[in-house]
């Protein structure tokens, strides 16, 4: 596929940039968590940069998790140049000095984004939401938590991610509790008990997804009559396959992903370069209609058409139906929690 045209004022905006780079001892290198974002980077954001630039850019996927974020961040010539990361593995990251301090100056001003984008490492990539997604073939209805639990009026086999952090949030959900008070209820003992009581009952019917294409997956092969899954999985799953797949925002679990740029590596210039193309509206608009994944810069979402903006993960409206992960509680709880649901799945 040919990369994208570049309009005219996003060439002119690139070359009123700082000054091009010189290029490193090998291309601009980006390490995102799934394929269908690795997909989504290199259409929109890596070939049009590429194309303006002269900068060759390789976008990677890269194993979850802060040990992989290591390994691949240590060292005198890092594996990556820039990384996409949750809250918890920039937090982390920053403290470990495996990210370079981020000065929003440098990539057009901390005014250019929504303040939720700032961080001392990072600047805002996208808002992920994990959301109730279904087959309209197959489920005529417009299912909530509580009926995705309720097999006995929807027999069949349920999808969830393989761990723990979102999966006591919708359990909770699903048991009534509202999105706004989920993290209070999580607070206490007995409303982890309640989490894990709810999953009991659902146990015999769950299939466990691992990435976001696996969640897309048990939808198109049937496995799954429901399942949780990051909304961009379903509308790339639902553009590529030409599927009745629909989800909704009621109830989404979402989290902020963050560009972070390697402290120690060889194209840090470029990195930055590259961030400061991206985080042009009319680019993250266009990411935002071809594969439902919004931006943080400021009026990203303002010019969109109402289906695009329907599906767009940074959408106010769509944020406002559910609840943000809580990176403090997990912070302090996921070691503990992550090895009791590891024992509760084992059994």
């Amino acid at each position: 596929m040919p990369p994208p045209a570049l309009p005219r004022r996003l060439l002119l905006a690139t070359l009123a940039a700082p000054a091009l780079p010189r290029p490193g001892p090998r291309e601009l290198t980006i390490a995102v968590a799934s394929a269908a974002r690795q997909q989504a980077v290199r259409e929109l954001f890596a070939a049009p940069f590429q194309a303006a630039t002269g900068i060759r850019v390789l976008v990677q996927t890269r194993p979850d998790g802060m040990p992989a974020l290591t390994t691949g961040l240590t060292g005198k010539n890092p594996a990556w140049d820039l990384v996409e990361v949750n809250g918890l593995d920039l937090a982390a990251g920053c403290k470990a000095n495996l990210f370079a301090k981020l000065n929003p100056a440098a990539i057009g001003g901390a005014a250019h984004y929504q303040p939720a984008a700032l961080s001392p490492c990072g600047i805002g990539a996208t808002w992920q939401a994990i959301v109730l997604a279904w087959d309209k073939d197959k489920y005529p209805g417009k299912p909530d938590w509580a009926a995705f639990w309720d097999i006995a009026r929807a027999p069949g086999k349920r999808g969830l991610r393989q761990g723990v952090r979102g999966n006591l949030e919708i359990a909770l959900m699903a048991d009534g509790v509202a999105p706004a008070a989920v993290y209070k209820v999580l607070a206490t003992t007995d409303g982890i008990d309640r989490a894990f009581r709810r999953l009991d009952q659902l146990r015999p019917y769950l299939v466990w997804w691992k990435t976001p294409p696996d969640a897309a997956r048990l939808l198109t092969s049937g496995a799954v009559l429901m399942t949780s899954a990051p909304s961009e999985a379903i509308v790339a799953a639902d553009h590529d396959a030409h599927r009745a797949f629909a989800f909704r925002w009621e109830g989404n679990i979402h989290q902020l992903q963050s560009w972070a740029v390697a402290r120690g590596g060889p194209n840090r210039a470029a990195a930055l370069q590259f961030l400061y193309f991206i985080g042009t509206p009319a680019i993250e608009a266009r990411m935002a209609e071809r594969f439902g994944i919004g931006g943080l810069a400021r009026g990203a979402n303002g010019g969109l058409a109402a289906g695009a903006a329907a599906l767009s993960s940074t959408a106010p409206a769509n944020l406002a139906k559910g609840v943000a992960f809580d990176d403090g509680f997990w912070a302090a709880r996921l070691v503990a929690l992550r090895q009791r649901f590891d024992a509760w799945a084992a059994h």
